[in-house]
């Protein structure tokens, strides 16, 4: 049963974008939308050359913005305000994830690389308002962005995190690594699984794969 691997688990984090929604929202389409025409502006540069910009920061830095502060100097903040301006009306509140997420032990946290206050509106459109203890942003780790294992420590420092009692669930692969390394349980949360030796466990249904958690803590 999987949740033996769980028992110890007393801090749970989670990503953001496609974990706790489906990717079928697309919503990281209209971000990145925005974050080419952010690019066109700052830099002055045209639509194929920003768009080659955002894709090559986002692989060498982990994120456009990392890679814009790198190598341009950008103030993040309107950056952030401005990329997560988005409809967010493709989604819809899930009554059965935010009823698996409150049944578990311990704290519950969500850690993205966007931004808090985007996290909240994000968690109010689900449904998942209040059912998380904490939710941290880029902004919290310094804007030093997830897979960098200095941004998980900085993020988990702020809510001591105790790293071997603590449990990662994420979309993106490389965002495991670190976790993994600092002794969390991981968690890839996507439709297609990816093996890994950073990667513990792999779902497509994270509101199932909770309640199976649940059940097996609280039979």
């Amino acid at each position: 049963m999987v949740a033996h691997h769980f028992s110890h688990v007393r801090y749970w984090v989670f990503d953001l974008d496609n974990t706790l929604y489906g990717p079928e929202a697309r919503l990281f389409d209209q971000i990145e939308v925005r974050m080419t025409e952010w690019v066109m502006r700052a830099l002055g540069v045209d639509r194929a050359e920003a768009d080659r910009l955002r894709r090559d920061y986002w692989r060498r830095y982990g994120t456009t913005l990392a890679g814009l502060m790198a190598e341009h100097d950008v103030d993040p903040e309107p950056y952030l305000l401005d990329v997560h301006e988005i409809d967010l009306g493709a989604l819809d509140p899930d009554p059965d994830l935010a009823a698996a997420v409150r049944a578990l032990p311990g704290r519950r946290l969500v850690y993205t690389n966007g931004s808090a206050p985007y996290a909240r509106r994000v968690l109010e459109a689900r449904g998942l308002d209040g059912a998380f203890d904490a939710v941290y942003g880029v902004e919290h780790a310094g804007f030093l962005p997830k897979p960098e294992r200095a941004a998980f420590e900085a993020v988990f420092a702020l809510d001591r995190v105790a790293p071997e009692e603590a449990a990662m669930f994420e979309d993106d692969a490389r965002n495991l690594a670190a976790p993994h390394a600092m002794g969390l349980r991981t968690v890839l949360v996507t439709p297609e699984p990816q093996a890994a030796d950073h990667i513990h466990h792999h779902t497509d249904d994270l509101a199932g794969f909770l309640s199976q958690i649940g059940r097996g803590l609280f039979p």
